[in-house]
């Protein structure tokens, strides 16, 4: 709630300030990423339990994410969380280019947008028909940030663009960055090495331990604030090359170094990970939720 509070004090300061402030407006950026992890986290488990506290909190959510909440249902916990950026997973990447490397990076945010947005109209249509209250409360996601966004614009599109509509489109763009390299590369058939996790201590405190990423594909309603001891109970079946110890460090040696060093034979093989991880699929399958 800190962060959510500061998102929205940001906002509204900058708003009111005679010109744009480079930290400040770094800070702004930061702090769209980090509602984009929380919009995440809270689709998975609520933050009330209360419906219409979660709802209120969807919509402020979405002003700073850029998509309303229920968007995550059909892309994320339906077919991403199935799939787990296998064949069929909208998510999947790389995109356009068959390999991964800075451009397959730069556009796949993009393209999955494209590809998940028929996703989430036919989700909205199934909804409806089976389910016309929890329609409802879906369908006032879209009103209450469109209609925001409307508004924002009539008061100030410049001042919206730059305080908002900006934001927002780094803040979707990041974390589907992030969901990139938490899986590419790795073996979408094993059962431990499917997901590539940022254990860097500084990381996890600022974005609520995001980088813990296979012990949420095994319990995806776990409590963020959870992972980390699941994952130290956990982190011996995941092969060491995908405990990644710095974020930065891995886009720098990935997308900036690897394209200009002699190829060398990885020491991760993920055509020989599923049966290396077999025994241990079972154990996987009881974890999952």
């Amino acid at each position: 709630m800190a962060y959510l509070a500061l998102a929205v004090g940001l906002s509204i300061l900058q708003w009111n300030l005679d010109r744009v402030y480079p930290v400040l407006y770094a800070l702004g950026l930061f702090m769209g990423v980090t509602v984009a992890v929380i919009s995440h986290n809270h689709n998975h488990l609520g933050i009330w339990k209360w419906r219409p506290a979660n709802t209120f909190t969807n919509y402020v959510l979405a002003l700073y994410y850029g998509t309303p909440t229920v968007a995550w249902v059909p892309t994320h916990n339906q077919t991403h969380h199935k799939l787990n950026f296998a064949e069929g997973d909208t998510s999947r990447g790389p995109k356009f280019f068959k390999k991964n490397h800075l451009l397959s990076l730069l556009v796949y945010p993009t393209l999955t947008g494209m590809e998940q947005a028929p996703e989430i109209s036919a989700y909205m249509k199934n909804l409806y028909q089976r389910d016309k209250k929890a329609f409802a409360w879906a369908f006032s996601e879209f009103v209450v940030y469109f209609g925001t966004m409307a508004v924002l614009l009539v008061l100030d599109w410049r001042k919206a663009l730059l305080f908002f509509v900006i934001p927002q489109q780094f803040s979707l763009f990041m974390i589907q960055v992030f969901n990139y390299v938490q899986h590419i590369e790795v073996d979408t058939g094993s059962a431990w090495n499917h997901s590539r996790n940022f254990v860097s201590p500084v990381l996890n405190a600022l974005l609520f331990n995001n980088g813990y990423h296979t012990v949420h594909h095994q319990k995806p309603g776990v409590h963020w604030s959870q992972t980390p001891a699941l994952h130290a109970e956990h982190a011996h079946n995941i092969h060491p090359e995908l405990l990644v110890k710095s974020w930065w460090g891995f886009m720098f040696r990935t997308f900036i170094l690897r394209p200009f060093l002699p190829a060398r034979p990885p020491t991760f093989n993920p055509s020989s990970s599923s049966a290396a991880s077999a025994a241990s699929a079972s154990m996987a399958g009881a974890e999952t939720t």
